[in-house]
């Protein structure tokens, strides 16, 4: 079976970043994004490209998993961008994200990165 060929952009080193910062499958990626694993792949081959808000959002997700893999091993990460935080009033990292509230995650992390805990 012939492999298909990888075109990277953009797009697919940020879902790359995701996978190796946060240890996020194409199937995680898929279901907090909202779209089909199949997309996720597609964008991971440099095949077409998200929207600009889902654009806007791995971007913010890959930076968030980055800074959190100053403090974790990537499954790690994974749990923790996909659990409710207590400092986030219990809602998902991820969920805040993708609501536009990156900065309310990114505090957490400064605070931890800190010593912060409250």
């Amino acid at each position: 079976m012939a492999r298909l060929a990888t075109r990277e952009t953009a797009v697919s080193r940020l879902v790359a970043g995701l996978k190796q910062y946060g240890g996020l499958k194409g199937r995680d990626i898929a279901n907090i994004l909202g779209v089909s694993p199949p997309t996720v792949s597609r964008w991971s081959r440099g095949e077409g490209g998200p929207t600009i808000d889902k654009q806007t959002n791995i971007a913010e997700l890959r930076w968030v998993a980055e800074r959190l893999s100053d403090f974790y091993q990537p499954d790690e990460v994974r749990l923790w961008l996909q659990s409710p935080h207590p400092q986030l009033a219990g809602e998902k990292p991820y969920d805040l994200i993708n609501a536009g509230r990156t900065a309310e995650v990114l505090e957490v992390i400064e605070r931890l990165d800190s010593g912060v805990y409250l």
